[in-house]
Protein backbone atom coordinates (compact mmCIF):
# COMPACT_ATOMS: atom_id res chain seq x y z
CA UNK A 1 0.00 0.00 0.00
CA UNK A 2 1.32 3.48 -0.88
CA UNK A 3 -0.12 6.97 -0.63
CA UNK A 4 0.44 10.12 -2.67
CA UNK A 5 0.18 13.56 -1.09
CA UNK A 6 -0.27 15.34 -4.41
CA UNK A 7 -3.32 13.71 -6.03
CA UNK A 8 -4.10 12.42 -3.34
CA UNK A 9 -4.41 8.65 -3.67
CA UNK A 10 -3.95 5.38 -1.79
CA UNK A 11 -2.95 2.50 -4.06
CA UNK A 12 -2.35 -1.21 -3.55
CA UNK A 13 0.58 -2.94 -5.23
CA UNK A 14 1.53 -6.60 -5.61
CA UNK A 15 4.81 -7.39 -3.84
CA UNK A 16 5.94 -9.98 -6.38
CA UNK A 17 6.18 -7.62 -9.36
CA UNK A 18 5.16 -4.15 -8.13
CA UNK A 19 2.02 -4.14 -10.28
CA UNK A 20 -0.83 -1.89 -9.15
CA UNK A 21 -3.84 -4.00 -8.22
CA UNK A 22 -6.28 -1.53 -6.72
CA UNK A 23 -6.93 1.71 -4.87
CA UNK A 24 -8.98 3.04 -1.98
CA UNK A 25 -11.65 5.73 -2.27
CA UNK A 26 -10.65 9.26 -1.24
CA UNK A 27 -13.46 11.39 0.25
CA UNK A 28 -14.09 14.38 -2.01
CA UNK A 29 -13.17 17.03 0.55
CA UNK A 30 -9.66 15.55 0.86
CA UNK A 31 -8.89 16.19 -2.80
CA UNK A 32 -6.64 19.10 -3.72
CA UNK A 33 -8.41 22.42 -4.33
CA UNK A 34 -10.39 23.38 -6.35
CA UNK A 35 -11.76 19.80 -6.49
CA UNK A 36 -11.66 19.60 -2.67
CA UNK A 37 -10.43 21.45 0.43
CA UNK A 38 -6.83 20.17 0.66
CA UNK A 39 -3.60 21.94 -0.29
CA UNK A 40 -1.14 20.32 -2.72
CA UNK A 41 1.66 18.37 -0.97
CA UNK A 42 -0.29 18.54 2.30
CA UNK A 43 -2.56 15.51 1.95
CA UNK A 44 -1.87 11.81 2.69
CA UNK A 45 1.77 11.99 3.80
CA UNK A 46 1.27 9.50 6.67
CA UNK A 47 0.04 5.94 6.18
CA UNK A 48 -0.17 3.02 8.64
CA UNK A 49 -1.91 -0.35 8.77
CA UNK A 50 -2.17 -3.33 11.10
CA UNK A 51 -3.43 -5.56 8.30
CA UNK A 52 -7.09 -4.85 9.08
CA UNK A 53 -7.39 -1.11 9.64
CA UNK A 54 -5.54 1.57 7.69
CA UNK A 55 -4.90 5.16 8.80
CA UNK A 56 -4.16 7.94 6.30
CA UNK A 57 -2.91 11.12 7.98
CA UNK A 58 -3.00 14.59 6.45
CA UNK A 59 0.29 16.47 6.60
CA UNK A 60 -1.57 19.77 6.77
CA UNK A 61 -5.12 20.97 7.49
CA UNK A 62 -8.04 21.29 5.13
CA UNK A 63 -8.74 24.91 4.20
CA UNK A 64 -11.92 24.97 6.32
CA UNK A 65 -10.09 23.53 9.36
CA UNK A 66 -7.08 25.87 9.29
CA UNK A 67 -4.72 26.50 12.21
CA UNK A 68 -5.26 27.66 15.78
CA UNK A 69 -3.85 30.75 17.47
CA UNK A 70 -0.69 28.81 18.44
CA UNK A 71 -0.02 27.89 14.76
CA UNK A 72 -1.07 24.28 15.27
CA UNK A 73 -2.71 22.65 12.26
CA UNK A 74 -6.20 21.25 12.90
CA UNK A 75 -5.77 18.06 10.92
CA UNK A 76 -7.57 14.84 10.10
CA UNK A 77 -6.64 11.18 9.99
CA UNK A 78 -8.91 9.09 7.76
CA UNK A 79 -9.63 5.55 8.94
CA UNK A 80 -10.33 2.68 6.53
CA UNK A 81 -11.64 -0.74 7.47
CA UNK A 82 -11.08 -2.97 4.47
CA UNK A 83 -11.70 -0.74 1.44
CA UNK A 84 -14.32 1.39 3.16
CA UNK A 85 -13.86 4.76 4.88
CA UNK A 86 -15.02 4.10 8.43
CA UNK A 87 -14.29 7.41 10.16
CA UNK A 88 -12.01 10.34 10.81
CA UNK A 89 -9.94 11.45 13.79
CA UNK A 90 -8.91 14.98 14.70
CA UNK A 91 -5.17 15.45 15.23
CA UNK A 92 -3.25 18.56 16.28
CA UNK A 93 0.55 18.66 15.75
CA UNK A 94 2.84 20.92 17.74
CA UNK A 95 3.12 24.54 16.55
CA UNK A 96 4.55 24.94 13.02
CA UNK A 97 4.93 21.17 12.56
CA UNK A 98 3.18 18.78 10.17
CA UNK A 99 2.14 15.14 10.53
CA UNK A 100 4.46 13.12 8.28
CA UNK A 101 4.18 9.49 9.38
CA UNK A 102 2.12 7.03 11.43
CA UNK A 103 2.55 3.47 12.70
CA UNK A 104 0.12 1.18 14.51
CA UNK A 105 1.45 0.33 17.97
CA UNK A 106 -1.46 -1.86 19.08
CA UNK A 107 -5.23 -1.68 19.66
CA UNK A 108 -6.14 1.98 20.10
CA UNK A 109 -2.51 3.12 19.84
CA UNK A 110 -0.57 4.90 17.13
CA UNK A 111 2.92 6.33 16.77
CA UNK A 112 2.96 9.73 15.07
CA UNK A 113 5.95 11.64 13.71
CA UNK A 114 5.85 15.41 13.30
CA UNK A 115 8.37 17.45 11.35
CA UNK A 116 9.12 21.07 10.51
CA UNK A 117 11.86 23.15 8.91
CA UNK A 118 13.06 26.74 9.29
CA UNK A 119 15.74 27.99 6.87
CA UNK A 120 18.93 28.94 8.68
CA UNK A 121 17.82 27.06 11.81
CA UNK A 122 17.10 23.53 10.65
CA UNK A 123 14.61 20.73 11.26
CA UNK A 124 12.40 19.71 14.14
CA UNK A 125 11.47 16.01 14.41
CA UNK A 126 9.27 14.77 17.26
CA UNK A 127 7.70 11.34 17.77
CA UNK A 128 4.57 10.82 19.86
CA UNK A 129 2.47 8.01 21.28
CA UNK A 130 -1.17 8.65 20.34
CA UNK A 131 -4.36 7.12 21.74
CA UNK A 132 -7.45 6.56 19.57
CA UNK A 133 -9.40 4.85 22.36
CA UNK A 134 -12.89 6.32 22.72
CA UNK A 135 -11.91 9.03 20.22
CA UNK A 136 -14.94 10.49 18.43
CA UNK A 137 -15.50 10.29 14.69
CA UNK A 138 -15.20 13.85 13.35
CA UNK A 139 -16.50 13.07 9.84
CA UNK A 140 -19.63 15.10 10.55
CA UNK A 141 -17.76 18.19 11.82
CA UNK A 142 -17.64 20.72 8.99
CA UNK A 143 -14.69 22.68 10.48
CA UNK A 144 -12.33 21.60 13.24
CA UNK A 145 -11.85 25.29 14.03
CA UNK A 146 -15.21 25.09 15.80
CA UNK A 147 -14.59 21.70 17.44
CA UNK A 148 -14.25 21.28 21.22
CA UNK A 149 -10.92 20.30 22.76
CA UNK A 150 -12.14 16.79 23.61
CA UNK A 151 -12.36 15.66 19.96
CA UNK A 152 -8.59 15.85 19.36
CA UNK A 153 -6.52 12.71 19.85
CA UNK A 154 -4.45 12.52 23.02
CA UNK A 155 -0.70 12.32 22.48
CA UNK A 156 2.44 12.03 24.61
CA UNK A 157 5.97 12.86 23.50
CA UNK A 158 8.19 9.79 23.12
CA UNK A 159 11.26 11.76 22.07
CA UNK A 160 12.51 14.85 20.30
CA UNK A 161 15.29 13.85 17.89
CA UNK A 162 17.16 17.05 18.77
CA UNK A 163 17.66 15.65 22.29
CA UNK A 164 19.33 12.43 21.11
CA UNK A 165 23.15 12.10 21.22
CA UNK A 166 24.61 12.95 17.77
CA UNK A 167 26.94 9.90 17.81
CA UNK A 168 29.34 11.44 15.32
CA UNK A 169 26.68 12.56 12.84
CA UNK A 170 27.38 15.53 10.58
CA UNK A 171 25.02 17.95 8.85
CA UNK A 172 25.30 19.82 5.54
CA UNK A 173 23.28 22.82 6.74
CA UNK A 174 22.53 24.50 10.09
CA UNK A 175 20.76 22.12 12.48
CA UNK A 176 20.05 22.22 16.24
CA UNK A 177 21.58 18.73 16.29
CA UNK A 178 23.57 17.26 13.36
CA UNK A 179 21.34 14.16 13.54
CA UNK A 180 18.44 16.21 12.25
CA UNK A 181 17.40 16.26 8.62
CA UNK A 182 14.30 15.78 6.47
CA UNK A 183 13.09 12.73 8.43
CA UNK A 184 9.77 11.47 7.08
CA UNK A 185 9.71 7.65 7.24
CA UNK A 186 9.03 5.45 10.28
CA UNK A 187 8.67 1.72 10.97
CA UNK A 188 7.85 0.06 14.29
CA UNK A 189 9.47 -3.29 15.15
CA UNK A 190 8.22 -6.26 17.15
CA UNK A 191 7.49 -6.13 20.87
CA UNK A 192 10.43 -6.81 23.17
CA UNK A 193 10.68 -7.43 26.91
CA UNK A 194 9.17 -4.86 29.29
CA UNK A 195 7.27 -3.06 26.53
CA UNK A 196 10.24 -1.93 24.47
CA UNK A 197 9.91 -1.64 20.66
CA UNK A 198 12.54 -0.97 18.03
CA UNK A 199 11.75 2.11 15.97
CA UNK A 200 13.42 2.84 12.62
CA UNK A 201 13.38 6.31 11.03
CA UNK A 202 14.65 7.40 7.62
CA UNK A 203 15.38 10.83 6.17
CA UNK A 204 15.01 11.88 2.52
CA UNK A 205 17.68 14.04 0.91
CA UNK A 206 15.30 15.14 -1.89
CA UNK A 207 18.27 14.98 -4.26
CA UNK A 208 19.64 18.07 -2.53
CA UNK A 209 23.30 18.83 -1.80
CA UNK A 210 22.32 20.22 1.63
CA UNK A 211 20.36 17.20 2.89
CA UNK A 212 21.32 13.64 3.88
CA UNK A 213 19.55 10.30 3.55
CA UNK A 214 20.09 8.60 6.91
CA UNK A 215 18.59 5.61 8.74
CA UNK A 216 18.07 5.86 12.51
CA UNK A 217 17.42 3.00 14.91
CA UNK A 218 15.95 3.70 18.36
CA UNK A 219 14.17 1.82 21.15
CA UNK A 220 10.97 3.23 22.63
CA UNK A 221 8.23 2.28 25.09
CA UNK A 222 4.66 3.03 24.06
CA UNK A 223 2.59 3.30 27.21
CA UNK A 224 -0.21 5.79 26.50
CA UNK A 225 -3.59 4.46 27.66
Amino acid sequence: MASSETEPSIRRFRLSDGREIGSLPVPSRFRVAPAGEAARNQTFEALASDGRTLYAGMEGPLSVDGRDAADRGLQRIVRYDGERVSGQYAYRPDPALGLVELAVAGPGRLIAMERGFVAGVGNTVRVFAVSTRQAPDVSGIASLAQAPERVFLRKELLFDLADCPPMGATAKQPQPNPLLDNVEGLALGKRELFGWRELTLISDDNGSATQITRVYRLRVRVSIA
